[in-house]
């Protein structure tokens, strides 16, 4: 494996967890570039101790993950993954780590603050499906034409916010906007 991809999973009080089919999604799509991949539970989540902290004591999770993953594998390229309530946390802290790639999908703008987040000088993919029923595609896609640095983004037509009957085009999609490059170092 060239890497490891941390990915975060939805919001935890509406069912969010590691097992979530995009966040599985994206865990194959990295693991089919070379890219070893991680998913945890946020804070109170299944086993997991605490309680949900308005993503706040999440990012502190991510923190945290990010931390012993780049422990456990010194040296190698940092990936950060997110999917709605994990999209926002990624990022609150993507901007603090040496990323290789940051992906979000479906970043809910609509629900929480995300003009005060800094966005952060790694590439960054953005995949959105324009038939969003809980985050207004309209809305991310306005959000990030307006960063300072605007990500590659991915629109799909007639997806809606859980890319039921997508998930085969989501990967498809992903892996045609990374390059390969950055998935496997040169040799």
């Amino acid at each position: 494996m060239h890497g490891i991809g941390v990915i975060c999973h939805p919001h935890p009080l509406y069912g969010g967890t590691l097992h979530n089919k995009v966040v599985d999604a994206l865990s194959r799509t990295l693991n089919d570039l070379g890219v070893g991949t991680l998913r945890f539970n946020f804070r109170g989540v299944e086993a997991s101790e605490g309680d949900y902290a308005q993503g706040i004591g999440e990012a502190d999770d991510l923190r945290a993950v990010l931390r012993w993953a780049q422990g456990q594998r010194p040296g190698h390229p940092l990936w950060l993954a997110g999917f709605s309530f994990g999209a926002y946390v990624a990022l609150r802290v993507a901007h603090e780590f040496p990323l290789t790639q940051l992906i979000t999908v479906a970043p809910p703008v609509n629900f929480f603050d995300f003009s005060a987040l800094t966005i952060p000088q790694c590439p960054w993919l953005l995949a959105q499906g324009e038939a969003d029923e809980i985050v207004p595609s309209e809305q991310v896609f306005a959000w990030a034409q307006h960063q300072d640095r605007v990500p590659d983004i991915i629109r799909m037509p007639d997806v809606g916010h859980f890319f039921h009957g997508n998930l085969n085009r989501l990967r498809e999609q992903l892996i045609e906007h990374i390059p390969l490059s950055r998935a496997m170092p040169a040799t």
